[in-house]
């Protein structure tokens, strides 16, 4: 199993931003050949305190050359694409295979 994780940092309009990750950006990740699965969520900490992030997003994929394929096809470059379009703030990506024991 191989995962992309992206960790958006906190945008000046967070409304605006949920709108169009809901309404556009979702989709557009969800239409991604190859993926298994995709989650996302906005984060929180147990003490209350700001966390360092605002949303973390996960793709997993069945291998690694399934997830290089899929960020390659048309879907994957129009998700890339649209990140200019909401995460003005910066987002961090990381791949990374998933180890089980």
């Amino acid at each position: 199993m191989y995962r992309l994780t992206a960790s958006y940092r906190h945008p000046a309009d967070p409304e605006a931003f949920l709108r169009h990750y809901r309404t556009v950006h979702d989709p557009l990740t969800r239409s991604m050949p190859g993926l298994d699965a995709f989650e996302w969520g906005i984060c929180e900490t147990p003490d209350g305190s700001t966390p360092p992030y605002f949303v973390v997003a996960v793709l997993t994929f069945a291998d690694r050359e399934a997830a290089f394929g899929s960020l390659g096809s048309e879907a994957g470059q129009r998700g890339a694409a649209d990140m200019a379009n909401f995460a003005m703030a910066g987002v961090e990506v990381t791949q990374w295979e998933a180890q089980t024991s």
